[in-house]
């Protein structure tokens, strides 16, 4: 059964890692997909043929999710494409394995800049075609680092802590327009942070984790899916933690 069909969604970082998967996940539901993607076009070209072979229309566009000018114009041919968006995924994200005495602060300023502006940068673009359709689904993809006491990188966890905030106060704001935010906060994957990490970090968190592994793309993307669709319309404002129970 088809979740999304006839939804119009945005992923920001949609090109490979979780965020194909997700991109992937809802042309499988049904949906019209567009992806932004920050450098890699094969990648990106990849992504779109493959998400187009499952019989949905998919747009790429080469954009910094942290660049307000180029995200505006992301919308608007969006907008002037499919008359508007009703699914926004803020996946775009990066991080940096490094303890605190060697942040610099131009560490620190870059990923804030693409962990917490994009999303605050590409929700506002967004909101303004939701909130004239009085409907609208945000999906913040956050991360366990942000909601739990664990060893990540302290500009990682930050931003991702920051996006908990900016889920909850968004969603007070825009409740009113019928539009629904929320979080997802995935524990270490099968690609990303957790390939990078120390084999005695890796082997403390499986420890520590009922299931004893880590989770998949796959598994994430579907439930993101879930969280967009009307199987979830009585939730906002919430951040679900999906970590195989650490």
């Amino acid at each position: 059964m088809k979740l999304l069909g006839g939804q119009r969604a945005l992923v920001t970082g949609g090109s490979r890692g979780l965020g194909r998967a997700i991109v992937l996940a809802l042309a499988r539901h049904g949906a019209k997909v567009a992806f932004t993607y920050a450098r890699n076009e094969e990648a990106a070209e990849r992504t779109r043929q493959d998400a187009t072979a499952l019989g949905v229309e998919v747009l790429a566009f080469r954009a910094d999710a942290a660049d307000n000018p180029a995200t505006e114009a992301v919308v608007r041919s969006l907008e002037s494409a499919w008359d508007g968006l009703d699914v926004l995924v803020n996946n775009a994200a990066i991080t940096q394995n490094l303890p605190l005495a060697l942040l610099e602060e131009e560490d620190f300023d870059r990923v804030m800049r693409v962990n917490v502006k994009g999303p605050f940068l590409t929700s506002r673009a967004v909101l303004r075609t939701m909130i004239r359709r009085k409907s609208g689904v945000i999906v913040n993809i956050g991360s366990l680092a942000g909601a739990r006491m664990i060893e990540a990188p302290i500009h990682y966890t930050t931003s991702k802590a920051a996006l908990i905030g900016m889920t909850e106060a968004m969603a007070k704001e825009v409740a009113r327009h019928g539009i629904r935010v929320v979080c997802l906060a995935p524990g270490l994957l099968e690609d990303g942070l957790g390939r990078n990490l120390p084999d005695h970090r890796l082997a403390d968190y499986l420890k520590h984790n009922a299931l004893g592994r880590v989770g998949t793309f796959e598994e994430v993307a579907q439930v993101c899916v879930l969280l967009a669709s009307s199987r979830s319309s009585y939730i906002s404002g919430e951040t679900l933690v999906m970590d195989g129970g650490v």
